[in-house]
């Protein structure tokens, strides 16, 4: 048994409990006007409050934004003691819109490396792989 504590999970404000709910119930990433039509029944008006719960929620790891499409995916992976996210990938899929979500850490080493030889201080990295998933490549031609 181990005697470490656990990490406790964030208690989230009412309108983080709305997003991350609103989220959980998305096949695909959302965006955060999307997001404010869904919610706005349950308090939620203003581009603001979404995008305020968003960066606490991205903060505790428990969403993150995918860049290219300019939209919100919930975390994928758990949550345990200590659990740090690494370089995060994602698969996204051009034709039915699926994002895969990935640790890849020898990717994240070669960037640590080249950054520290050449003298580079990155202030974010993300990765995002564009193409077609397994299931729409298997899929007959309409």
């Amino acid at each position: 048994m181990s005697t470490a504590a656990k990490t406790p999970q964030p208690e989230l404000t009412k309108h983080q409990a709305l997003v991350l709910q609103a989220l959980a119930r998305e096949a695909n990433p959302a965006s955060a006007y999307a997001l404010l039509d869904q919610l706005r029944d349950e308090g939620l008006r203003a581009p603001q409050q979404v995008y305020r719960a968003l960066d606490k929620l991205i903060e505790y790891g428990l969403v993150h934004r995918v860049e290219s499409l300019n939209s919100f995916v919930i975390c994928a992976h758990t949550h345990a003691e200590g659990h740090d996210h690494g370089l995060v990938v994602f698969a996204i899929c051009d034709t039915c819109g699926q994002v895969d979500e990935f640790l890849e850490p020898a990717v994240e080493r070669r960037l640590k490396t080249w950054s520290k030889a050449n003298g580079f201080r990155p202030s974010s990295t993300h990765v995002e792989m564009h193409g077609i998933c397994s299931r729409c490549a298997a899929a007959p031609a309409a």
